[in-house]
């Protein structure tokens, strides 16, 4: 949440769907890539350099996503939201981080996630579903997978109607696709109370169009602090573990099952990466560096130098769920909402992946190649890292 003057600011990530068992898996040039290889100059001491950066949007960038294209990897996108009232809009990049396609007319676009093979009709698609804040909808795009053009598929998609004020403006959202190929969209409001802040809806086709339904509430929520500060925002689902995180802004990093149907769903995992930040938790993002390892990130989000906290994708054990910090490292990146992350090989220019962070005071994001993360997390992994 950003605060006009302050350091502190929120976000959700909307993204961060990890792609654990999900359709990307085993295809041509989408293989998983090891965190730890040779690319990047970047020392742990030094401030991460981005390898490229996106043309800005018009108004204020707030959350990215990432569309992997499996028929070409190189033909990539990277989305991301200007975040204003009634003249919004979802801008989609080329991995140059050069516009090629904007949809006008939205009325705050908060956040956006990408999902793949959701069933509609005959066919499936891939997609990108947004929360369209001031409209108290999603938006959900099918992504061709030749062009990578987005055309919109929103059947009725409004929710949160059972509330009122600011906890019906949906902000933060993450897809989790299940094993059996249900597809749902985990969805943060703008406020909640200390209970079941999260809402859970099942993507449903309906001739052509998807609507949605209501599964659950679920999630604790810390609280605002004596200033009205603090909220929920920053969501992220590693599909293979089956777990959603999200960001309680002023408290830590939250983890529960994310099928609404498992026994225990509606118990919180764990709470972890409750020390250390100088000021909100905001976006997360997973990187896989196997179909069970990897990393999982978080934002601090800092005033012209937002840092990154590094954890393990998993727990320590089975009867402790807290993820375990392993690196941090700061990055130009100004006052960060929003953050993603693919493992993917993108081709010669990305073939570990990138890191993409919203830059707030340029209107843009940030795109940085992981062979320049990567020796920072071997160095502190070797050296041994605090839990927090």
């Amino acid at each position: 949440m950003k605060r006009t003057g302050l350091i502190a600011a929120g976000f959700l990530l909307a993204g961060c769907a990890g792609t654990g068992n999900s359709p990307l898996d085993n295809q041509p040039g989408t293989r998983f890539n090891s965190a730890g290889a040779s690319g990047g100059t970047a020392t742990s001491t030094q401030e991460l350099k981005p390898a490229a950066a996106t043309d800005p949007v018009a108004h204020d960038a707030d959350d990215p996503a990432i569309w992997v294209n499996r028929l070409n990897p190189t033909q990539s996108l990277i989305l991301g939201t200007d975040k204003v009232e009634s003249v919004g809009a979802l801008y989609a990049f080329n991995l140059e981080g050069k516009t090629v396609q904007k949809i006008e007319g939205l009325d705050r676009p908060n956040n956006v996630d990408v999902g793949y093979d959701l069933s509609l009709g005959a066919k499936t698609v891939d997609f990108a579903i947004l929360t369209e804040r001031k409209a108290g909808k999603l938006r959900i795009y099918s992504i061709d997978n030749e062009t990578g053009k987005l055309e919109d598929i929103s059947g009725n998609t409004s929710i949160l109607g059972e509330e009122t004020g600011s906890a019906k403006e949906p902000m933060g959202i993450a897809v989790y696709r299940r094993e059996d190929g249900a597809q749902f969209a985990i969805v943060a409001p703008k406020t909640g109370g200390k209970t079941n802040y999260l809402a859970q809806y099942r993507l449903v086709p309906n001739n052509g169009k998807i609507d949605l339904k209501l599964v659950r509430r679920f999630g604790a929520f810390s609280g605002v602090d004596k200033d009205g500060n603090g909220e929920i925002e920053a969501i992220c689902v590693d599909q293979k573990a089956g777990v959603v995180y999200y960001s309680d802004e002023l408290a830590g990093i939250r983890k529960y099952w994310a099928d609404p149907e498992r026994p225990g769903a509606d118990k919180e995992l764990a709470t972890f990466g409750t020390e250390g930040y100088k000021a909100d938790r905001e976006g997360l993002a997973l990187y896989e560096t196997s179909p069970q390892d990897g990393f999982l990130l978080s934002v601090d989000q800092v005033e012209k130098k937002s840092r990154v906290f590094v954890y393990t994708r998993g727990g320590a054990n089975e009867s402790d769920q807290r993820n375990t910090l392993v690196a941090a490292f700061e990055t130009p990146a100004d006052t960060t909402d929003g953050m993603e992350a693919t493992s993917r090989d993108l081709g010669v220019r990305y073939p570990q992946g990138i890191l993409v962070m919203m830059d707030s005071g340029n209107k843009r994001f940030l795109i940085f190649d992981w062979r320049d993360i990567a020796p920072r997390l071997m160095k502190r992994q070797t050296s041994g890292a605090a839990n927090r």
